[in-house]
Parts: structure tokens; C-alpha cells; sequence
């Protein structure tokens, strides 16, 4: 009922810039908080950053001031731009979103399928 796909991944040199891309579809009555979270080999996954339908967005510490988060409501889209990239960056970076479906129903959280993101030293 509801889709997230991603798009904007590849490989680049460490210092070099990518820019995310989620967009939601389906049944959407309406998108609350939506962000991106990434999964290095390894490790758990991790919240990267989150941007909320109002207000202003969060951001994982290790990525501040070098990542910025941002969202098209009106085509429920949310972009990561992603600047002087480091290889510790390199994982698979994940689109989440609360979404509702209709207005007498919760939010649930739905996941994209993932956009892997490599960044050579």
C-alpha cells in the first residue's frame, strides 16, 4: 500500500559529494517524520538523519555539518545531500517514514529497500 524507493547511490572518492533521493507513494493521507538511517557491514543500523513534517531536523553527530536533510511535501519526497564524504560513511542507507493511510489510523513506519553508498579513501 505504501513504497518508499530510493535512488542516488554509487561510489565516490572520499571529499566528493552525493545526493539522496526517497520518494514515498501509495496510500498517502499524510507523511509525518521521515529520514534516513544507514547500516555499515557489521553493524547495527543507524540513524542518520530525520526530518519531521514541521520543525527542524536532527542529525547524528558524526554527520553534522556535512549532511543536510530535506523534504518536497507535496510529492513526499525527502533528499539526503550528502558533502565531504568520508569512508567511514560507506554503508547501505535505508529511506524511512511515518506514514498514515488514512486519517482514523496510526502512523506505521515503512522502510525503502536500501541504496548502497561507497566511498573510497
Amino acid at each position: 500500500q505504501v513504497e518508499l524507493v530510493e535512488s542516488g547511490g554509487g561510489l565516490v572518492q572520499a571529499g566528493g559529494s552525493l545526493r539522496l533521493s526517497c520518494a514515498a507513494s501509495g496510500s498517502i493521507f499524510r507523511a509525518n517524520a521521515m529520514g534516513w538511517y544507514r547500516q555499515a557491514p557489521g553493524k547495527e543500523r543507524e540513524l542518520v538523519a530525520v526530518q519531521p513534517s514541521v520543525g527542524n531536523a536532527n542529525y547524528a553527530d558524526s554527520v553534522k555539518g556535512r549532511f543536510t536533510i530535506s523534504r518536497d511535501n507535496a510529492e513526499n519526497t525527502v533528499y539526503l545531500q550528502m558533502n565531504s564524504l568520508k569512508p567511514e560513511d560507506t554503508a547501505a542507507y535505508y529511506c524511512a517514514g511515518q506514514i498514515k493511510t488514512s486519517y482514523y489510523r496510526p502512523a506505521n513506519d515503512y522502510w525503502g529497500q536500501g541504496t548502497k553508498v561507497t566511498v573510497s579513501s
